[in-house]
């Protein structure tokens, strides 16, 4: 079960802010949760599921998810994220989500994205001149959209910030919290969610996994690799 907000123990009211996570069909459903929780654990963020369309989304495992706002009727956000999976190759070239994302980092505190979302946030020109993460599987494809590569758990830039792989986006979100609302906001929600990573096994990075579990992991992802490669060319052509 969920932990409720957080109590707020400071005499001053903290600003309350526009938070909106993209939902869309066949996205990695943690890279939306995880956020999701963090955010929704803060009483002065008001969290939107925005969908380029009415209706339920299905993520990549079946899961469906019923979006609470649309591109048309989102209003100004003060975050926007955008998560990761197979479904951000359709994103890259939909200029409907790409034209959304550009209008809503003009008014932005925070412009951000979880896993392979970083590829969709380069498709719409908002990693130029940056240093962005990504799933390690496709870190090297944000430098096609003119951006850094870095390979951390969280990377801030301005008002970029970008979590890695899937399980990243609970790390992102408190990180966002810091920065918004302060430490011991992200804390006291982190504490709530009891968040204290103790994985069974020290495989869940390829610089720590064995090379047998890195090689089969690439190999098979290597078919969706590739044609995401061929997506982030033309996206990162079209910039041009």
């Amino acid at each position: 079960m969920s932990a409720g907000p957080v109590a707020d123990p400071s005499p001053v009211t903290p600003e309350r802010l526009q938070i909106g996570l993209l939902a869309f069909d066949d996205m990695l459903l943690l890279d939306l949760v995880g956020p999701w929780e963090v955010f929704s654990s803060v009483p002065w963020a008001q969290v939107h599921l925005v969908a380029p369309r009415a209706g339920p989304v299905r993520a990549a495992k079946g899961l469906r998810i019923e979006p609470t706002s649309t591109y048309a009727d989102c209003p100004p956000l003060d975050v926007v994220c955008v998560p990761g999976g197979p479904g951000v190759a359709a994103l890259m070239e939909d200029e409907s989500t790409l034209a959304f994302l550009r209008r809503q980092a003009g008014g932005a505190r925070v412009v951000s994205a979880v896993c392979t979302g970083s590829l969709v946030l380069g498709a719409a020109g908002l990693l130029r001149g940056r240093r962005a993460t990504c799933h390690w599987l496709s870190l090297p494809l944000v430098a096609a959209f003119g951006a850094t590569p870095v390979n951390d758990r969280v990377v801030e830039d301005g008002p970029l910030i970008t979590g890695g792989g899937v399980t990243a986006g609970i790390d992102f979100g408190l990180h966002v919290v810091a920065r918004l609302w302060g430490q011991a906001v992200a804390e006291r929600v982190q504490l709530g969610l009891e968040y204290a990573p103790a994985p069974p096994f020290d495989s869940g990075s390829p610089l720590r996994a064995p090379p047998a579990r890195v090689d089969e992991v690439q190999q098979a992802s290597a078919a969706m690799q590739a044609a995401r490669e061929a997506v982030v060319a033309r996206a990162a052509a079209r910039l041009i």
